[in-house]
């Protein structure tokens, strides 16, 4: 009787040395049994059942060239990416789809710090692209490698479908809406990699809203010039901790127009534990409209975008890619502003 190998799992090669066949023999069993005489495989499965050993279903998919399987390309590491709500309910509808057609769904986030080296090492059939300016390597790295791939939360690549909101119009919205209730003396929390300045010439959809917002003050004679700007990683202490600085300042803003709900959260709890009251005092405003939003106190003021929504387009658009079927467009869904108890007339 053949026996186990001492140490580790069996492989093809204790197979072929247990059952006399060669490696390629051992492979025709599994994978191509026309290949083979039925005694043979039949010798061949006993082995492999005696031994325990059992091919790799990954390394059969990447034969067959597939793997049933699309990734998430994260721009942060996996640990921040999943402190923002936001990503939960994304992966919710690019999950739904996935059930659907038979696809699992790998979360790829960077490797040493960089997206570009984690292309490879996915094991997959394609990837959503999540937050990539389009001129950096990763998207040049997939066009050469050919694989099919859908961008979410950037701008626009030719060749490649893409899936975004209407990030200019809810931002021009929400800030027209602070405007209209007679705030003037506005900040803008917005998104980055860490606290400090903001840089004019962002990309994707923080420069879509920020000229937005730059829309709605135009229109009462205002520019960004105006307007005290600063950013922060999206996470509820950074929020927490760019508001507070933000209230340290001379002349402090009477609302606080953050760019992601999360932010929004932060701010609101900063100035409440310097009791300055929301929204009697300080307007507070988020962008997307996350679930809590609904139940926080005071309930958030905010621009609803259709997260799980867009989710499900990406995971649709991009297995239709993989399977050969027409391309489909860029896509641009809708956004709207929800008024809650979180703004208020500027004293």
């Amino acid at each position: 009787m053949p026996s186990r190998r001492a140490s580790g799992k069996p492989t093809s090669s204790d197979v072929a040395a247990a059952a006399g066949v060669s490696r390629s023999a051992v492979s025709f069993a599994f994978n191509n049994p026309q290949r083979i005489s039925l005694a043979t495989r039949e010798r061949i499965l006993g082995v492999a059942e005696q031994l325990g050993y059992t091919p790799s279903t990954l390394g059969r998919m990447l034969q067959a060239g597939t793997t049933n399987s699309i990734g998430v390309l994260l721009p942060q590491r996996l640990a921040r990416v999943l402190e923002n709500p936001y990503y939960s309910r994304f992966l919710m509808g690019a999950g739904q789809v996935c059930d659907e057609q038979g696809y699992t769904l790998l979360l790829t986030p960077p490797l040493q710090d960089s997206v570009l080296k984690a292309i490879p090492y996915a094991a997959v059939d394609g990837f959503i692209v999540c937050g990539l300016e389009v001129d950096r390597g990763e998207v040049a790295e997939l066009d050469r490698r050919g694989i099919p791939f859908v961008l979410i939360d950037s701008d626009r690549h030719e060749g490649a479908p893409s899936v975004e909101v209407d990030d200019r119009g809810g931002a021009r919205e929400v800030a027209r809406h602070l405007l209209d209730l007679g705030h003037r003396r506005l900040a803008v929390l917005s998104i980055g990699p860490e606290h400090q300045a903001l840089e004019r010439g962002s990309y994707g959809p923080l420069a879509r809203r920020l000229t937005g917002i730059e829309d709605a003050l135009a229109e009462v004679g205002m520019s960004l010039s105006d307007v005290r700007l600063a950013k922060a990683p999206v996470t509820r202490g950074d929020g927490y901790r760019a508001a507070r600085e933000l209230m340290a300042g001379d002349d402090p803003p009477t609302a606080i127009l953050a760019l992601s709900d999360v932010l929004a959260y932060g701010a609101v709890e900063a100035l409440q534990e310097l009791s300055i009251d929301v929204p009697r005092e300080v307007s507070v405003t988020g962008f997307d409209d996350l679930s809590e939003s609904a139940w926080f106190r005071p309930r958030l003021t905010t621009v609803r975008q259709p997260i799980v929504t867009k989710g499900r387009i990406a995971a649709d658009f991009l297995i239709s890619a993989i399977r050969g079927e027409d391309q489909h467009p860029h896509q641009t869904l809708g956004t709207s502003l929800v008024l809650r108890e979180s703004t208020a007339k500027a004293a």
